[in-house]
């Protein structure tokens, strides 16, 4: 099955660039690119990609935007891409804004073009982009510096998983794979997707990058803890 892709960049080397590399993937279409979140909004909803590459800075509208609408989309839009967003930054606060809203995840524009491939079939998958040490870097930084959050809504939400689903959530939120996290409560790969399912569906949350969001917000992982 065929990926389709846009690339939404104010730089034409880099848009070029990227979609040089992908369209030479067999599995991956590039079907488009833009130069700011306007366009790439108009671009997204005429193309319906199943993955959008989307810069963090960028006139007119920046990628927070930009994703805000595409996840969010009014009544009666109802394709909704992931997103993956790419930024210079190692550590910059729109991205985890980004990962608030719902994106999966974000690459840094420098990662070796084997990132970047990997990258875009791991979002067009349903996963999130959570495995780069910068990632778990960037949540806890901003959650460290954020105001301590209000607890009680998500210490109810909390109360509604098994003390297994917990665990995996934590081990989720500290950077875990699924293997590692099969390793380390010595299940099976199989049985960590199930509770991972189990911790989505309860906590109504989209994907794996949220569920980090929640745990560090909620306060069941302190950043630097662990």
């Amino acid at each position: 099955m065929t990926t389709r892709v846009i690339i939404v960049d104010d730089q034409a080397m880099v848009r070029a660039g990227f979609a040089a590399l992908l369209a030479a993937q067999s599995d991956i279409d590039v079907v488009g690119d833009a130069p700011d979140g306007v366009q790439g909004l108009e671009l997204s909803r005429r193309t319906h990609p199943d993955v959008v590459l989307m810069d963090v800075r960028m006139p007119e509208m920046d990628g927070l935007e930009a994703a805000r609408r595409l996840l969010d989309p009014p009544p009666g839009v109802t394709h909704r891409p992931k997103v993956l967003m790419l930024t210079t930054f190692d550590v910059d606060d729109y991205v985890y804004e980004a990962l608030r809203a719902g994106a999966s995840g974000f690459l840094l524009k420098d990662a070796p073009p084997a990132d970047l491939i990997s990258a875009v079939r791991v979002v067009a998958a349903g996963e999130a982009l959570l495995a780069p040490s910068v990632t778990r870097r960037l949540i806890a930084d901003f959650a460290r510096r954020r105001p301590a959050p209000r607890k009680d809504r998500a210490a109810l939400r909390l109360n509604g998983l098994t003390p297994r689903e917990t665990e995996v959530l934590e081990l989720i939120a500290r950077g875990l794979s699924n293997q590692e996290i099969a390793d380390t409560l010595v299940l099976a790969e199989q049985t960590v997707k199930t509770h991972i399912g189990r911790v989505l569906a309860k906590l109504e949350l989209r994907d794996r990058a949220q569920s980090v969001i929640f745990a560090y917000e909620s306060g069941l992982v302190t950043p630097g803890e662990g």
